[in-house]
């Protein structure tokens, strides 16, 4: 067995983080070492009002176990006001935990505008300004480790969460460039799909169904994958009650139509859709340029 994972000497920026996952997130790279920015505008779970309480408890506690860490108030969309905190505190940024998030859940047909708005600004654009502004600091020492917090309603889809899963789908899409284009830098990005009991879930789950989803049980699973030692980079990973699993995409072997001096219609398609759907010898594409291969291998 190797030691401890230590994050001595490292700054880890975590937003959202007056409560549920987050906090459990801050504690947990406190622990270890990490000097931490509490980030929480201290709103409600609907991304209304605004309060230093949440913030300063937490750094309250982390300060208690002999940790470091310093509050901040700002709003997501405020990220490089959040990163200059970091910066001005303790002079780098190691380590990104995108988490802020709100629930405005609605049919489809009762979505309003603030509803889908909202719900994009704080999670995806929130995630975005805030990653961005802390990109060249880690770019510039070589360095870097940033979490997207996806879910599983951006993943398979939720009645009435039209808005939180297209905002938690484009976190997976944002992770994925962002590791391609961050790779040749050491900085490494990957998006998670948490379960846990929280704010937001504790109003709509049985009190037992949040006690076995405590956010402590993510937390280890989300300090180890922002440690220098790991090199998962561009992953997406589902993770809760103390369990973990990676996911990837599955592509079926696929029918090729196009014949020379053959037009393809919609009834060959319909003649040949059990091949096009077959998931016999289905392939797992890791990244864009397996589908341009196959496509430059029909020319």
């Amino acid at each position: 067995m190797e030691g401890e994972l230590r994050f001595d000497g490292q700054v880890a920026l975590v937003t959202g983080a007056g409560g549920g996952l987050g906090k459990a997130y801050a504690l947990a790279f406190a622990a270890k070492g990490a000097k931490v920015v509490v980030n929480d505008l201290g709103g409600d779970i609907k991304g209304e009002g605004k309060s230093s309480t949440l913030a300063d408890k937490v750094v309250e506690e982390i300060q208690s176990r002999g940790g470091t860490a310093i509050a901040n108030y700002d709003s997501v969309e405020d990220g490089e006001k959040i990163v200059k905190a970091a910066l001005d505190a303790f002079g780098r940024i190691d380590i990104v935990i995108n988490n802020a998030g709100i629930l405005r859940d609605r049919s489809f047909p009762r979505t309003s505008d603030l509803d889908w708005d909202l719900i994009y600004r704080v999670h995806l654009k929130g995630s975005f300004l805030v990653t961005r502004a802390a990109w060249p600091h880690m770019k510039k020492q070589g360095y870097g480790r940033i979490i997207f917090t996806s879910s599983a309603a951006g993943i398979y889809g939720n009645f009435g969460q039209a808005n939180y899963g297209a905002a938690k789908m484009g976190l997976i899409g944002l992770s994925n460039t962002l590791s391609i284009e961050g790779k040749k830098y050491n900085i490494h990005c990957n998006a998670i799909a948490p379960l846990a009991g929280s704010r937001l879930t504790e109003t709509v789950w049985p009190p037992e169904m949040v006690e076995a989803l405590k956010p402590d049980f993510v937390a280890p699973f989300v300090v180890y994958l922002c440690h220098e030692s790991c090199d998962e980079n561009g992953n997406v990973f589902e993770i809760y009650a103390g369990w973990a699993s990676k996911l990837r995409w599955q592509r079926s072997q696929g029918k090729l139509l196009r014949k020379e001096g053959v037009m393809v219609t919609p009834e060959m398609v319909r003649d040949h859709w059990t091949e096009i759907t077959n998931w016999k010898d289905a392939v797992n594409p890791g990244n864009v340029w397996t589908r341009n291969e196959k496509m430059r291998g029909i020319g």
